[in-house]
């Protein structure tokens, strides 16, 4: 129980510490952010944002408050640019511009054929092993649960 709460009070500190990225600090982003929200994620506003957000990025599941953070994101690095400063990360990443709905299409890429490889390898692994083989079944959850 002692343990435990130890624990607790490391992994509390621990947050505490978490400062998150520079660019996430700058109170022009966090300023940026909260008035993008208040203009443009409730209301009538949000229908409109709803209205005009073309249907890929909302089936990917963009939202307003994403947008924002995206935009403010950009505004953020223009200012560090124009002091002569380096430009900072956002949520532990390096500013990317968004293609499609992909903020990090090599990323994205690398992700797929990922997913692909493990795929490939489940069929291969399914096609020459036998189901009466120890850690089969096993072997077939975990291919699916770590392809996705």
């Amino acid at each position: 129980m002692a343990g435990r709460a130890a624990r607790l009070v490391l992994l509390a500190g621990a947050a505490a510490l978490a400062s998150g990225s520079q660019g996430d600090r700058e109170p022009v982003y966090r300023d940026c952010v909260l008035k993008c929200e208040e203009q443009n994620c409730s209301g009538g506003a949000l229908k409109h944002f709803r209205s005009r957000q073309p249907i890929y990025m909302s089936l990917a599941g963009w939202t307003c408050r994403d947008d924002c953070k995206y935009e403010c994101m950009w505004v953020t690095v223009g200012l560090y640019l124009q002091e002569g400063h380096k430009v900072p990360q956002f949520h532990g990443k390096w500013p990317f511009s968004r293609f499609l709905f992909f903020q990090e299409p090599a990323s994205a890429v690398a992700s797929f054929l990922n997913g692909l490889a493990s795929l490939v390898m489940l069929c291969r692994y399914r096609t020459f092993v036998p189901v009466s083989s120890p850690m089969y079944h096993t072997c077939v959850a975990f291919a699916w649960l770590s392809g996705r």
